[in-house]
């Protein structure tokens, strides 16, 4: 498994909206190929930065299966106007197993 790890910064006063954007979006990414997990996590230093994790089977679920679907677009489309900035998606893989 890998994870995408997607930094969004988004505009002061949209915290409500996104956050309600995301909770939405989660049975898009549920149904998703190769989706194993799905979270969001805001900064308590910069309130309006988030960080959303996404367990995929492999990049190409991602990349591939998911953002070239119709399910993506729908998703952009409840969050986007909320973005101060474009994501920043990077995909990382576990190499030490700590506790």
């Amino acid at each position: 498994m890998i994870l995408e790890i997607a930094q969004i910064e988004i505009k002061p006063g949209t915290e409500e909206d996104f956050e309600a954007g995301v909770s939405t979006a989660e049975p898009l990414f549920r149904a998703a190929r190769g989706c194993r997990s799905f979270s969001l996590h805001r900064s308590i230093e910069h309130p309006e930065r988030y960080r959303l994790i996404v367990g995929w089977d492999s990049v190409d679920d991602h990349m591939i299966c998911f953002r070239e679907s119709p399910a993506f677009q729908e998703w952009r489309s409840l969050v986007a106007d909320c973005f101060a900035a474009p994501a920043q998606v990077e995909h990382v893989q576990k190499v030490v197993d700590g506790f």
